[in-house]
């Protein structure tokens, strides 16, 4: 390998590494949380998740004591 193609080659190499750079330091937009309102509107596996969720969340609250009848 000639010297011209081992720096053509190393030229190159250094575009790319350039460029992957550029891609890693440039932030990625914000996505705009607006655009996620309303996509499980009406939807029943949505609201059976979310029923299953509270029967969870229900089932870890502590059970309140019973008490027992008083004798007379």
């Amino acid at each position: 390998m000639t010297n011209a193609q081992i720096q053509q080659q190393l030229h190159s190499l250094r575009r790319e590494i350039d460029d992957l750079r550029a891609r890693i330091e440039r932030p990625a937009p914000a996505e705009d949380w607006n655009s996620n309102v309303g996509i499980f509107a009406n939807d029943p596996l949505f609201e059976k998740a979310v029923r299953y969720g509270k029967q969870y969340r229900e089932s870890l609250r502590p059970k309140p004591n019973k008490r027992r009848a008083r004798r007379k």
